[in-house]
């Protein structure tokens, strides 16, 4: 049987529910989504998509960075939007975490989101 492991890091929310921040098995991250949440008050941002999307990429970062991975290690994204005309926004700040990196990525509208924020995302990647 594989070895699961259960990552958490005090750098970014805790999760809200009953699921891990992310697992790592056979040297696979899997993240569960991130929200906007200041992981030290675990409220919500209280900004534009912008400001949202920044704050779910520094906390997706730092719960890969506790698993031993990076961003330049995603191999796949999934961002869920609460409303698709944000699309442009998102993926300007989405694109400038990954540079030249550019994981396999999905991108899709949902009717609501946790917390009623504007955006989510997870992602899978390998321990670097």
């Amino acid at each position: 049987m594989s070895d699961i492991r259960r990552i958490h890091t005090d750098q970014a929310p805790e999760a809200i529910g009953p699921y891990s921040q992310a697992m790592v098995c056979d040297g696979w991250v899997f993240c569960s989504g991130q929200i906007p949440l200041d992981p030290e008050t675990m409220e919500v941002l209280d900004g534009d998509v912008s400001e949202q999307t920044e704050l779910v990429m520094n906390n997706l970062a730092r719960v890969l960075e506790a698993a031993g991975a990076r961003l330049d290690t995603v191999v796949k994204t999934t961002i869920f939007l609460a409303d698709m005309a944000d699309f442009q926004k998102v993926n300007a700040v989405y694109g400038r975490h990954f540079g030249d990196h550019r994981p396999a990525r999905a991108t899709v509208a949902v009717r609501e989101l946790p917390k009623s924020v504007s955006v989510e995302v997870e992602c899978v990647a390998r321990v670097a």
